[in-house]
């Protein structure tokens, strides 16, 4: 159970880390901004037109009288968008990361080597349009397994008690378990780990990578809290992921620069 304090720990490291180094943190927030807008626009034609793609795919039941037709196209609408809400919350981080691929690489890297003993990071070595395609495709990976349990979950919610009780509760786990597979991404690409040795380390400690993900994918939960906790929660990751691999850090808070046994703060770098 102590590794769920250290999960939340280096969520709280990634968030002061951002706080201290402001222009890491202001081109941080571009690739949140700019996901979010495509994703409310998407929401809002679906709230607007949901009824409508029901309506159309439902042609059996234009004959039904009142009120069947109305409770049954409207359960379908709800679902819908239910269904669309979850996509969006599954997959934010990965278009987000996606979409913000030098930005966060770059901070990921000066995160890595300002904790670093010998103050370096590691590289990849690979042309951006490669390090995109693994992203996207490893992203598409994660995302077609976490849909999966998605919609298993959501089938679970009917069942009486259980549906609205421990079904949730699992469903936040679940989710912060691939949000954080997907943050601490960036860095475990850049030192060459592929998705399956991932996803096998996650499983090996589950509970640090749900004490960071869990009360993460909680916060998300606030409108907008997505946008301002990103760049945090990929420093964050970082940290959590050299914990992981097993690499020495240079203070016992590597969010504090000049703390004891720790490296100065060092020089903003902007992709």
């Amino acid at each position: 159970m102590r590794d769920l304090g250290v999960g939340f720990g280096y969520l709280l490291k990634g968030q002061r880390w951002v706080a201290r180094h402001g222009r890491q943190y202001g081109f941080g927030l571009l690739p949140g901004l700019i996901t979010l807008v495509l994703y409310a626009a998407a929401l809002v034609a679906l709230a607007l037109w949901g009824a409508d793609a029901v309506s159309w795919a439902t042609p059996f039941a234009d004959d039904w009288g009142s009120p069947w037709q109305g409770l049954f196209r409207g359960f379908l609408t709800a679902v819908l968008f239910a269904l669309g809400l979850l996509l969006a919350v599954l997959t934010f981080t990965a278009v987000t990361l996606l979409v913000g691929q030098p930005f966060y690489e770059n901070l990921s890297e000066t995160v890595d080597a300002d904790v670093s003993p010998d103050g370096t990071a590691p590289r990849s070595g690979l042309p951006l349009w490669r390090e995109l395609w693994i992203s996207a495709r490893d992203s598409l990976r994660v995302l077609v397994r976490a849909a999966l349990w998605g919609v298993l979950l959501f089938a679970l919610g009917f069942l009486p008690f259980v549906g609205q009780t421990v079904v949730p509760v699992i469903g936040f786990f679940v989710t912060g378990f691939f949000l954080t597979e997907e943050l601490a991404a960036v860095a475990l690409q850049r030192r060459g780990v592929e998705l399956r040795a991932r996803l096998t380390l996650f499983r090996s400690r589950k509970t640090l990578v749900w004490g960071f993900g869990t009360p993460l994918g909680l916060a998300f939960l606030v409108p907008f809290a997505a946008v301002f906790l990103m760049p945090g929660a990929v420093a964050g990751a970082t940290l959590l992921a050299r914990d992981l691999l097993g690499e020495e850090s240079a203070a016992d808070d590597p969010a504090a620069p000049g703390a004891p046994g720790g490296r100065p703060d060092t020089e903003d770098v902007t992709p």
